[in-house]
């Protein structure tokens, strides 16, 4: 079980019912010296994270020198009390953001309404609290917390804060991955998929040294939970390139992941492009990659290969010069999970720049298993990294990151295998985007005994900043994506980059990179995503 610092375990730990004071002695219709607002923010709170902000206090003075002498809180509203470790409140004073620096009372035990007493003097002005939660290492995934500040006791009275935001409650997730987790700077660029076994692999960049693209030391990693995204085995690196060639691994980084699982036999692939020299280039910028074939002038492409669940991995193989036409600046896989056609074709999802330096998406096909690979045309241009998902037609449509300045998603369909490529009704018009990658998915249910299907769509709900971090629902084929059944999972800051799979016949799984981690792992009913506001109001809390 996690345990909070050393407050923590003082022997004994008072929770104050708060009790109602006479009106007289509360000050709350005569008071206007205070006014107090609370609000909540919608993120997840995460397991293996020591401090979740759960409110934002603010109090509001007049005159200085008021001292705040304690602060109530209602808990009323978590699922289950047990999730969470403790509690703990913090001032910031004059400082709007969440900071742990000056902690406001001793932690405390979860209850129905707790009270911290401390001693805060107050500035004119606004000033700041926040209440933290730490979660216990075995709390439920999908299960929410909610609090608010009931009543804070001042020297100069009483005053009941107004509640700015109703119906937000807090996600339960996973911090995947933290900064500076195993030493590792960065983490970034998740691919999530679930093999026939119902094992989840999560693979992405381990940053090393610093948070920057390519070229930099950078190797590929992978996350493998058993039990449905409860918990984590161990970082595993699939993908070091060492220092090859004599150059240090700064010069021999290999990023963006993506993995297809064939769910026939079970076999896993993942790929990555491999930059070996060029210190200081990217492979998408000038001279970061280039035409022809040759390491150390072409950005590499890399697939290695696991046939025991994600156990264990070989080695890389090379597959530049299959791949890739010679006259193409660059061929990389896609930083997303592939699929397994009803035929039992693999697809891949690709992207690249070609002889003209347009960027375009496409797809890597294999029909024997993953023994020989193809690439698509280049036709599905102006877009680059993307996802795909099989229509009921057979056909196969490609959602793509759509290149500045175009402020919507791009969205193609083949018929062949992308071979050719025409853009869907809603291709650059309906979808937004900030210029971010994105994930879809089809998800296949039975309602009433009736085969029925929707396709999840993830990404930033933002055209200014990767935030709003959203799951969207189209029943349609992606023709709309009703506002309704848009669930808004982080409202926060993050590099977005998210990447969905199905967990079991009741769930879907998210990784992404939010505001709360470098990369957050949340479970989420289907149930809930098909009802919309109906199930959990109109917040997406």
């Amino acid at each position: 079980m996690l345990q909070y610092p050393l407050r923590l375990t003082v022997p004994v730990v008072t929770l104050l019912v708060t009790l109602a004071l006479p009106a007289s002695s509360r000050g709350d219709d005569e008071n206007t010296d205070l006014s107090a607002s609370v609000s909540q923010r919608v993120h997840p709170v995460l397991i293996r994270k020591d401090h979740n902000p759960l409110f934002h206090l603010v109090v509001d003075a007049n005159k200085p020198f008021v001292v705040v002498h304690s602060i109530s809180v209602s808990t009323e509203g978590t699922d289950d009390l047990i999730d969470i470790d403790g509690l703990q409140m913090f001032f910031t004073a004059e400082g709007a953001e969440f900071s742990t620096g000056a902690p406001f009372g001793d932690a405390v035990r979860a209850d129905a309404t707790v009270v911290f007493r401390g001693h805060a003097r107050l500035r004119a002005g606004a000033n700041h609290f926040w209440l933290s939660c730490r979660l216990r290492s075995d709390a439920e995934l999908g299960h929410k917390v909610d609090a608010t500040s009931t009543r804070v006791e001042t020297s100069a009275g009483s005053i009941v804060p107004v509640e700015k935001t109703s119906g937000v409650r807090n996600r339960i997730g996973v911090a995947l991955r933290r900064q500076h987790d195993d030493n590792v700077h960065t983490y970034r660029i998740p691919a999530l998929a679930t093999t026939p076994k119902g094992t989840l692999l999560c693979v992405y960049d381990m940053r090393r040294r610093m948070r920057r693209d390519l070229q930099e030391d950078i190797d590929i990693g992978l996350s493998r939970s058993t039990d449905g995204g409860r918990t984590w085995e161990p970082v595993c690196a699939i993908m070091d390139m060492g220092e090859y060639g004599g150059l240090p691994q700064e010069q021999n980084g290999c990023s963006d992941p993506g993995i297809v699982v064939d769910q026939n036999t079970g076999e896993i692939f993942c790929a990555a492009v491999w930059m070996w020299g060029k210190p200081g280039k990217h492979q998408w910028s000038e001279g970061g990659s280039e035409a022809g074939f040759e390491i150390g002038k072409s950005a590499q492409f890399l697939m290695v290969r696991s046939t025991d669940d994600g156990v264990t991995w070989s080695q890389p193989v090379n597959m530049t010069r299959t791949l890739k036409k010679p006259e193409w600046i660059l061929i990389a896989p896609s930083p997303q999970q592939g699929l397994t056609l009803r035929d039992g074709t693999l697809v891949m999802p690709g992207e690249g720049r070609d002889e003209q330096d347009r960027m375009f998406s496409t797809l890597i096909i294999s029909r024997d298993h993953g023994s020989t690979w193809t690439v698509g045309s280049t036709s599905a241009a102006d877009n680059t990294e993307c996802q795909a998902v099989q229509l009921d037609d057979g056909s196969i449509m490609l959602n793509a990151r759509t290149e500045q300045p175009t402020k919507f998603r791009s969205v193609w369909v083949t018929k062949d295998l992308g071979h050719s490529w025409r853009p869907h009704e809603t291709h650059r018009k309906t979808l937004i985007e900030p210029n971010c990658n994105g994930s879809l998915l089809r998800i296949d249910y039975t309602d009433g005994g009736k085969p029925k299907h929707v396709l999840l769509f993830a990404n930033p709900h933002s055209q200014t900043g990767r935030d709003h971090h959203s799951i969207q629902v189209s029943f349609d084929e992606g023709r709309t994506w009703p506002a309704q059944y848009r669930l808004l999972l982080d409202e926060g800051r993050g590099a977005g980059y998210p990447s969905l799979t199905r967990i079991d016949e009741e769930h879907v799984g998210i990784v992404y990179e939010g505001s709360q981690a470098n990369l957050v792992f949340e479970k989420i009913s289907l149930n809930e995503l098909l009802r919309g506001e109906e199930s959990r109001g109109k917040a997406g809390g």
